[in-house]
């Protein structure tokens, strides 16, 4: 270091200056706490984008061939593209676009309108009478606040109405993003026309629908200009209700009529039904309310509240408002754990000062944790970091780490005291011994971050704040060790310390036995050591690998997913049924909503939001409790299986993370469809051999009955019949048109034309369907045309242009994925072996997700040892020194492997950020050993000595960093998602500390060949 000038004291000589700043940096960091905006997860981008486009009337294959797989081409184009994911059903496609996981969340937005660019150069190209395609790029919008509303005595339409106002006063909410409503039923007005009695009158439907749309049409009539004003002129007509169509009078082929003879007017809802939203069994309609990006939560939560109370305020009696999502609350809970966690870490740190140190140098180490800590929080806010489960979690990391800087420089202080050194040099004298040495330990531990701060995978986006408050807190600790805490120092240290006794204590004896042995037989210790070393590889192998764990939150999913021919009257009632039996009167249960036809909205980041489907619905069940939330998941998963053996019923946890679903999952893929059947058939027979695994479901496989119209062409044509007046009249029948709208209120209510009830729903109907032909006569539908059944797909999913089934299956054991997928990973090698050319097998679910995300990991951990590297040499300039240095750093897996095996904690991906963690940590404390060593053999000691002499001089503070590294992370080894990183850091720091101080002493007197001194005859100091 540079001794023409000395920080600590610079702080002596300008104390009421740094007197300012410490009092400014507390205030600063008051109230950039209160200022933190507070978040149950930290945010990460949702890198996927939907595109929907739909033809009427087209097959799967066709809507496969003309329409997804040009849209998915020309996507291929897209540089950042990961791969495409798309769902084809009979008339539409919903394709998935997901990009890298590296690309920046920057780059998103930019990418999307990219994708809207490219996708309408090529619009053109796509068959006639494609509608779209349509672009959704907020699929990762996210709905904090859901209330449920229900009615008692009021219409869909009456509730609805209500509703709408309640939406335009939510709007005016400082900071409201999106509000969407849920479950609403469309107001439909239906014209029941017989073809048979308009086939007896002589008239066509297209008569009819030709009349109501000119009498309803909207038509500009022109502008009376007078001398002194200018008057609209506007003509009556427009249909404003239901009784506007009944009083109509018709007048087709020169006959007049009413429309309510020959068709039956009824004003309902959609039918069929537009997916239900309900709340503990009952019908509702929900509000999803979002939150603009970067705004408080808490306090937008609290501005909602008020706001709702007044819209409640003025609601009718009869109609129930449910909040069943409630963010503020759920965060505001999650950090005040997270904050009481951080407060018991800083109680624990404190309580290893006191008693390590004393009073006065343990209270010097107390004033030195809030100041870190509230500069911490400064930064936190300029950069816009909020208190979150990853930031706080890194809080505590840090806590036992940035207490390490005070520590030292105290022990500093104190050793000089004791050797008799006035107060003011003892406090200078941190600058001068322990700056250079602490500041390198600091910047190794950052640097064993590094991997943290460079990956860029969702997983490494949603820790990257872990990084960035480590980071800060750690270098802000080294800066208020040589500049704060020798100001604190002079103020709470005595003036005077008697030295200790010479009297060793029973720690120490026992310390400095084990010492002994370990340098008087060198070898025999690195042997050992190499062996627990080689024992704890081995022991790896028995640690179960994880990708994130499930969440702490009391909510469960049950995902329910019936046949694939199901409507969504049947999905709601196997649903109604399920939950009349096991969820009403549930005391486990505190309440629940149900969504049929849909998945539910993003109400959390790391929810997995579904496609709608008729045969789809998802119950969000909130549980009493987290045990109570346990409990149900065994009892409705073991009712599901046994009741409902044809539909597929997954009931899990809320996941921590991003979303992956069923953590088992194999797609097989290939051109053709129906091969990809057969494969995914004889892939479910493998698996199923494995009784760790419940349930082998498939995303799609199922065929459905068609019924295939053969129209007889050349007597269709003679007859004046085409195949679009078929397909057209067969339309109508069936689902109805759409033939004009009434303008009701704020509403557009569709009318359709459709037949009865008991002709639509009849195959007899449609063989008997009269048809106008050519000389004004009507033809039977049977004698142009034969009926017969065919199966086909009803659905086929796609990923990357080829057809694939997605097997997917639960654990029905304690085990993790990673440990399933080892185990069944023979079993697939030697299927895809089998597969002929063009069909592959992949794995999928959280195997693959973690995979990614240790990807980025491993690529930067090259990097990370460079970083260290080059530190190290700047302060140790010695190959030989560096080497040493470095061998401890592995053997901190010793210890990671006891504690993970003993506690039953997988190796997931926190944990494995924390073993790295780990490196940082142990390198630092050799660093401050082998420095030590060198400094007193400089001084004059014999080299053996200068070893033994230095690891005793450095046990305490080494040992106490590490009580208050390893002690720091209890609080938080209790939560699901640090827990096991938790374990992995204590067994790591407590094996790693001790190694240090036996082993590296051991290593050093091998690689120097120091020699035991003769009592007679000491040996010469060796020099390195």
């Amino acid at each position: 270091m540079n001794k023409s000038f000395n920080l600590s004291e610079w702080a002596l000589q300008h104390k009421s200056l740094v007197w300012y700043f410490m009092i400014l940096s507390m205030v600063a960091g008051i109230m950039s706490y209160i200022n933190l905006g507070r978040e149950e997860d930290p945010d990460f981008s949702i890198k996927t984008m939907l595109i929907q486009a739909s033809w009427p009337g087209a097959s799967v294959d066709e809507m496969t061939s003309q329409v997804t797989d040009r849209i998915e081409k020309k996507l291929q184009e897209l540089d950042s593209l990961d791969y495409t994911k798309s769902i084809n059903t009979p008339g539409q496609t919903t394709i998935y676009v997901n990009l890298l996981e590296n690309t920046k969340a920057a780059d998103v937005k930019p990418t999307w309108v990219k994708v809207r660019n490219m996708i309408n150069d090529i619009a053109p190209t796509l068959p006639q009478g494609v509608q779209g395609p349509a672009f959704i790029d907020s699929f990762g919008d996210v709905y904090g606040n859901i209330y449920a509303f229900t009615a008692d005595g009021l219409t869909q339409r009456q509730l609805r109405d209500y509703l709408e106002s309640a939406r335009q006063q939510i709007l005016s909410v400082p900071n409201v993003g999106k509000v969407e409503m849920i479950g609403a039923q469309d107001e439909v007005v239906y014209l029941d026309l017989s073809p048979k009695q308009m086939a007896a009158l002589g008239i066509s439907q297209q008569d009819i629908v030709q009349t109501l749309q000119n009498q309803n049409a909207v038509v500009a009539s022109g502008t009376l200009l007078t001398s002194s004003e200018r008057i609209n002129l506007r003509v009556s007509g427009q249909f404003a209700s239901d009784e506007a169509l009944r009083n109509i009078n018709l007048r087709v082929n020169d006959r007049f009529f009413r429309l309510s003879d020959v068709a039956t007017i009824t004003r309902g809802y959609s039918d069929p039904e537009q997916p239900l939203f309900r709340v503990n069994g009952k019908p509702a309609i929900g509000l999803a309310i979002g939150m603009k990006p970067g705004a408080n939560l808490l306090r937008f939560g609290e501005a909602l509240t008020e706001k709702m109370d007044k819209v409640i305020a003025d609601l009718p009696i009869g109609i129930g408002v449910h909040h069943v999502a409630d963010q503020a609350v759920v965060v505001e809970e999650a950090v005040g754990g997270f904050t009481k966690a951080l407060f018991e870490a800083i109680a624990i740190v404190l309580a290893v000062s006191f008693i390590s140190l004393g009073m006065r140098a343990g209270f010097v180490v107390a004033v030195s944790i809030p100041l870190v800590l509230a500069i911490t929080f400064v930064f936190m806010e300029y950069l816009g970091i909020s208190l979150q489960r990853i930031s706080l979690g890194a809080l505590i990391i840090a806590l036992g780490l940035l207490v390490d800087d005070a520590m030292i420089a105290i022990e500093m202080m104190v050793s000089k005291l004791e050797q008799g050194e006035p107060l003011p040099k003892a406090a200078t004298a941190v600058w001068t011994s322990t700056a250079f040495p602490m500041l390198t330990g600091t910047l190794v531990t950052v640097a064993s971050f590094i991997p943290v701060g460079l990956n860029d995978s969702a997983a490494g986006e949603f820790t990257f704040t872990l990084f960035v408050v480590i980071g800060i807190s750690l270098i802000v600790s080294w800066i208020v060790a040589v500049l704060f805490a020798p100001l604190l120092g002079i103020l709470i240290l005595p003036s005077a310390m008697k030295k200790h006794a010479e009297t060793k204590g029973f720690f120490s004896r026992t310390f400095s036995g084990l010492l002994n042995v370990c340098m008087t037989w060198p070898k025999l210790t690195i042997l050992a050591t190499a062996g627990l070393f080689g024992l704890s590889l081995f022991g790896m192998g028995f640690v179960q690998q994880q990708f994130f764990p499930a969440s702490d939150r009391p909510e469960l999913i049950v995902d329910w997913t019936a046949r694939q021919n199901y409507t969504l009257a049947q999905t709601k009632a196997e649903m109604d049924g399920f939950e009349a039996k096991h969820l009403i009167g549930n005391e486990d249960v505190d309440h629940w909503t149900s969504y049929v036809g849909q998945g539910a909205k993003r109400f959390v980041l790391s929810f997995d939001v579904q496609p709608n489907s008729s045969n789809f619905g998802q119950m969000i069940v909130v549980a009493k409790s987290v045990e109570a939330r346990d409990r149900l998941i065994a009892s409705l998963s073991q009712a599901a299986t046994v009741e409902y053996p044809g539909t597929d019923v997954f009931v899990k946890q809320m996941e921590l993370g991003p979303p992956v679903g069923r953590p088992i999952q194999y797609r097989v893929a290939g051109p053709d469809p129906q091969k990809v059947r057969t494969y995914a058939a004889d892939l479910t027979s493998v698996l199923g051999d494995n009784p760790r695994l419940g349930r082998i479901v498939s995303d799609w496989n199922e065929p459905a009955r068609v019924v295939k119209v053969d129209l007889l062409q050349d007597k269709a044509r003679q007859l004046g019949v085409s195949s679009s007046d078929i397909a057209t009249a067969l339309n109508n029948v069936t689902g109805g048109s759409t033939i004009t709208q009434i303008r009701d209120s704020i509403y557009l209510i569709d009318v359709v034309g459709r037949a009865p009830k008991a002709e639509r729903e009849s195959i007899e109907t449609l063989r008997n369907l009269q048809l106008p032909g050519s000389n004004g006569q009507a033809v039977p539908l049977a004698a142009i045309a034969n009926f017969h059944y065919e199966l086909e797909q009803p659905v086929v999913w796609r990923r990357d242009r080829m057809a694939t089934i997605t097997l997917q299956a639960a654990i029905t054991d304690g085990s993790q994925p990673a440990t399933v997928d080892q185990l069944l990973k023979p079993s697939i090698d030697a299927f895809s072996a089998k597969l002929p050319d063009g069909y592959t097998v992949e794995t999928g679910g959280s195997v693959e997700s973690s995979a990614k995300s240790q990807a980025p990991i491993v690529a930067v951990v090259p990097l990370m040892l460079l970083t260290m590297t080059t530190i190290l040499m700047f302060q140790l300039q010695s190959f030989q020194r560096l080497f040493m240095v470095f061998i401890v750093a592995p053997l901190g897996l010793i210890g990671v492997v006891v504690a993970l095996l003993s506690s039953g904690a997988p190796l997931g991906f926190v944990a494995i950020l924390g073993v790295l963690a780990l490196i940082g940590i142990l390198i630092r404390n050799s660093v401050i050993l082998v420095v030590e060593i060198d400094s007193l053999r400089k001084a004059g000691k014999d080299a053996w000595e200068a070893v033994r002499e230095a690891a005793e001089h450095r046990m305490r503070p080494i040992m106490l960093t590490a009580a208050a590294a390893s002690l720091a992370l209890i609080p938080i080894s209790r939560e699901i998602f640090w827990g096991p990183m938790a374990y992995a850091m204590m067994g790591g720091i407590v094996v790693g500390t001790v190694l240090t101080l036996l082993f590296l002493p051991a290593l050093y007197v091998v690689w120097f060949g120091i020699k035991r001194p003769e009592t007679e005859e000491p040996s010469e100091t060796v020099v390195a």
